[in-house]
């Protein structure tokens, strides 16, 4: 679905925050300085505030308005490898000093932890280096009743689309912005601010025993990329539509087509197979599988932390360390885990730079479009709805239910419901046989479509 401007954003936008970022660096380092104080080895500390409205209507009504603002400050102290954390959302100097001492209090009943303890020192992102300006702030100046207007919109273009469009279960304009600091003992200090902005509508069609639901939405750091309400409005209404009239089908085993917003739950999966917890628990199925096949080798996976406006773009770490583009995944070959500080150590590596995640992972899209993966899929199921969290990360076996359509002769046939698909994420990976150019990028990962050549689809 195309994307377009959903609406302007002022330019010269005013400072929205109770806190200059001056006043959270210096709250941040206030804590460095109390934590020295009463004895730490080492301090990090994050001091952050966020705001934010959301706004539901439902059938043409203001269902719910809600505001969000918060701050809070996370402490950190180690003695030697003890290690302790309080928090507080309290900006006073006294609730500072309670905050470390308890931090402090807590360390000193904690067993040492070998691996505990900050960064070194020459991994961190520095000034000097750059902390690149990625755009992520984009603020909306958005009143209660512009974004139920807005809201109304959506609805209104999904109740267009036909009559038998029914209900609604409410579009949803929402809009977030934070800033933080990030710092800790041994020099590190940095911060930035961000924005979230999305829009979204579920409808129902059909009536009586005959309803379907299905929703789209649109999301973006800045306003002005989101799809147009009506754009969002008009293609939940079709996918609810199109879900008319789903029935059961025989268990067989087909060729399966993850649709692309399913695709990056696949990648999401990879990703906390092969990151540090899981893999220093043994608690993954891909564990030491670096430099091996993982995928087919149709897949490459690349991760790009500094594009800029992107959803996970960061100069930086949960750990201060500094992100780079890395190759993660080569003609199918794992080239590299997802570790943080803590869990670089406990598999005696070094961190890549992922505290708190993975950056933009994008998977390189092949040839063909969503047309031209059904026609090479032939017959077999489109997965477009998944149910329920059937994954084991030991062993790796998948079992889901679903939702979709049945494809024959590489079109589209009928919409299918009450199904389980089931199979192994090792011989899932391994059995890609094509990813779509449709990428949509909502988060994270930015993916197509992505076709397994086999799995079992357990119907009737």
């Amino acid at each position: 679905m195309p994307r377009k401007a959903a609406t302007t954003v002022s330019a010269a936008a005013a400072n929205r925050f109770s806190h200059e970022p001056g006043t959270l660096q210096q709250l941040a380092q206030d804590v460095l300085d109390l934590a020295r104080n009463a004895g730490a080895s080492d301090c990090e500390v994050d001091v952050s505030e966020g705001f934010g409205q959301s706004v539901t209507v439902r059938c043409g009504e203001v269902e719910t308005i809600e505001y969000n603002r918060d701050k809070g400050i996370g402490v950190t102290i180690y003695l030697g490898q003890q290690k302790g954390h309080a928090s507080t959302s309290d900006f006073s100097s006294k609730a500072l000093r309670q905050t470390v001492e308890a931090a402090v209090n807590i360390a000193r009943f904690t067993a040492a932890d070998d691996c505990a303890g900050l960064p070194e020192v020459e991994l961190f992102a520095t000034r000097e280096q750059g902390f690149a300006d990625l755009d992520l702030y984009h603020p909306w100046c958005l009143s209660v009743d512009e974004a139920a207007d807005l809201a109304r919109r959506c609805e209104d273009a999904a109740f267009a689309v036909s009559p038998v469009v029914s209900n609604s279960e409410g579009a949803t304009v929402s809009g977030q912005e934070g800033h933080f600091v990030s710092a800790n003992s041994r020099g590190f200090m940095g911060g930035y601010p961000t924005s979230r902005h999305y829009l979204s509508c579920s409808v129902i069609a059909g009536a009586d025993e005959q309803m379907q639901r299905d929703d789209w939405y649109s999301t973006s750091r800045d306003p002005a990329r989101l799809a147009t309400p009506e754009e969002i409005g008009d293609y939940a209404a079709r996918r609810a539509l199109a879900r008319l009239g789903a029935r059961k089908i025989k268990t067989c085993k087909v060729p399966v087509l993850f649709e692309a917003p399913l695709a990056s739950s696949l990648i999401g999966s990879f990703v906390r197979a092969v990151s540090g917890s899981s893999l220093y628990r043994k608690s993954s199925f891909l564990v030491d599988s670096l430099g091996k096949r993982v995928f087919s080798k149709k897949v490459q996976i690349s991760e790009r932390p500094h594009l800029p406006g992107a959803l996970a773009s960061s100069p930086f770490d949960n750990d201060g360390v500094a992100t780079r583009d890395r190759e993660v995944v080569e003609d199918g070959v794992l080239q590299g885990y997802f570790l943080s500080a803590y869990t670089a150590r406990k598999l005696g590596m070094q961190t890549t730079g992922n505290a708190g995640g993975s950056h933009n992972l994008i998977v390189r899209p092949g040839k063909r479009d969503f047309a031209g993966l059904l026609k090479k899929m032939e017959r077999g199921l489109l997965v477009t709805e998944l149910l329920g969290q059937g994954i084991n990360y030991v062993t790796g076996d998948y079992s889901r239910g679903a939702a979709g359509y049945w494809v024959e002769n590489g079109k589209i046939q009928y919409p299918v419901e009450e199904i389980t698909i089931a199979g192994n994420l090792r011989d899932m990976f391994r059995n890609i046989a094509s990813i779509g150019n449709d990428v949509l990028v909502r988060g994270s990962r930015q993916v197509g479509s992505i076709l397994v050549e086999e799995m079992k689809v357990a119907g009737s």
